[in-house]
């Protein structure tokens, strides 16, 4: 076996808080572990302690952080910031791989890609060495088909230890947990028939006329974080006594413009003529539908992005401007989010004169990393236009303390995470979150749609009870989607 033969200094350069002191506490003699602590509240921190421990007590002669892409810097920004450890990172350059896993590393950062074309590399790795494993990001595995999901299956038994941490473990259904926690124990806690558990913890349309229905969702909910909570740390801002700065969260209603108006209701017709079939509406499931919808989405937001001939001002661009320029009249910064990379790159030119600067899928790793810098360090920058997609996860962006959703879709994942980046550890100021609405549209639906998905994963990871739950869950999106599409007199 290949030992480490220089030890490395496995103190950890800074204090814990006292929520992630327990987190700690609780999870250092795991064999595996879920570390779902709402975003913001430092899960990192808790997981760079464990590494430590493992490496410690020899429990774990190497350790590999696996981490999205775009997230590779970030973790190495964080190692140096919380441990003294140099961690080798492992790319798709299987060349250096090679030589970065026959090194005498403790720390090793990759991300799930590479995972998947150095499956097998890794899986001899195990056999030299015991090995520690920490997902970050876990959601990533949330579909038990993926090939990343699979491969990460295969190697789960030969890790000696075993984490993930995720801030959203419902990401966007409440079933997206069960192949994450098969990761950790093989399918003990929650079973090893998927179809039977998504069955179960299916959030469908019609909820609200099922009573039997309804009353079994909601107790399969209940049910589910018994079942892991033995292995299982959870904490919101909330519980964990943490003291930040209030959040407030608005609603702005926005008039679409005439022109745009009249795109909407001749997209909606259409749509509306597709779902319906032999004179009867088609919602049994909003998922097989949610790619027509999203044209009204895009709509509702700027018609350009369906029909390029349209050269009117969107009915959403005078609220946001009103926002933007609250929020450099106080000296403040704010985030602008937009789920669709071409209007990010409008509304960047748009608020040019504020030098806003622009995240999206579109831009290699480096742009976005340069313009998350500006935006972090340069007094010019007050704006920044971003997509959840690119920006969402595991970056901190407590610079701002103001964001504007100027449209959204259906993820609650991406919903969530994106709030968070100025609204946790290290922000001083009050948080000011805004969700332009687009009058007599479709974005009154999502917003109760995100309503109930999030409700329904509060019950699920134990940050309410039953009685709460019951008093505020509205399963009605389902018939609000009949009136968004004006199928009010269909049965």
């Amino acid at each position: 076996m290949l030992r480490v033969h220089k030890k490395p200094n496995l103190t950890a350069r800074q204090a814990a808080f006292p929520h992630q002191v327990d987190a700690f506490e609780s999870l250092k003699d795991q064999p595996y572990a879920a570390i779902v602590h709402e975003q913001g509240l430092g899960k990192t921190k808790i997981g760079l302690d464990l590494v430590l421990f493992w490496l410690a007590k020899g429990v774990a002669d190497s350790v590999l952080i696996v981490a999205k892409k775009g997230l590779i810097k970030n973790w190495r920004d964080e190692v140096a910031t919380h441990s003294h450890l140099q961690p080798r990172i492992l790319s798709q350059d299987r060349t250096a791989n090679f030589y970065a896993l026959n090194s005498p590393a403790a720390l090793y950062l990759i991300h799930y890609e590479a995972v998947l074309s150095e499956r097998h590399r890794l899986a001899l790795f195990q056999k030299t060495r015991k090995v520690g494993v920490l997902l970050d990001e876990a959601h990533k595995i949330k579909n038990p088909e993926a090939r990343v999901t699979i491969a990460l299956n295969e190697l789960s038994v030969g890790f000696v230890r075993r984490v993930i941490m995720t801030g959203t473990p419902m990401a966007n259904r409440p079933f997206d947990l069960w192949s994450q926690i098969k990761f950790l124990d093989n399918g003990k806690a929650l079973g090893t028939n998927f179809s039977k558990f998504k069955q179960e913890l299916d959030l469908k349309n019609d909820l609200d006329q099922n009573a039997a229905r309804a009353t079994a969702f909601a107790d399969g909910l209940e049910a589910t974080f018994q079942k892991i909570q033995s292995f299982t740390v959870r904490e919101t801002k909330a519980s964990a006594g943490l003291r930040l700065p209030d959040k407030t969260l608005f609603n702005r209603t926005c008039p679409l413009e005439p022109r745009q108006a009249e795109l909407y209701a001749e997209f909606r017709n259409e749509l509306a003529a597709i779902i319906v079939k032999k004179g009867k509406p088609i919602l049994d499931d909003a998922e097989v539908i949610l790619k027509r919808l999203l044209r009204l989405v895009q709509i509702a937001a700027h018609p350009a992005l369906v029909d390029h001939s349209y050269s009117g001002t969107p009915g959403k661009i005078p609220a946001l401007d009103s926002l933007v320029h609250e929020a450099i009249d106080a000296r403040e910064k704010i985030i602008v989010w937009t789920s669709f990379a071409d209007n990010a790159e409008r509304l960047r030119e748009h608020f040019a004169l504020y030098d806003a600067e622009v995240v999206h899928g579109g831009r290699n790793m480096a742009e976005r990393e340069a313009s998350l810098m500006a935006f972090k360090t340069d007094p010019a920058c007050r704006v920044l236009v971003a997509t959840p997609g690119a920006a969402k996860e595991g970056l901190t962006l407590t610079v701002a303390n103001h964001a504007v959703f100027y449209d959204r879709v259906f993820s609650l994942d991406d919903y969530l995470q994106a709030q968070d980046r100025i609204h946790r550890i290290s922000q001083e100021r009050p948080c000011f979150v805004t969700n332009l609405i687009g009058e007599n549209t479709i974005d009154s639906w999502v917003d109760s749609l995100l309503a109930a998905k999030n409700l329904a994963a509060k019950l699920g990871q134990g940050d309410i009870g039953r009685r709460t739950y019951e008093a505020m869950i509205d399963y009605r999106f389902g018939d609000m989607l009949k009136d968004v599409l004006g199928l009010e007199g269909e049965n």
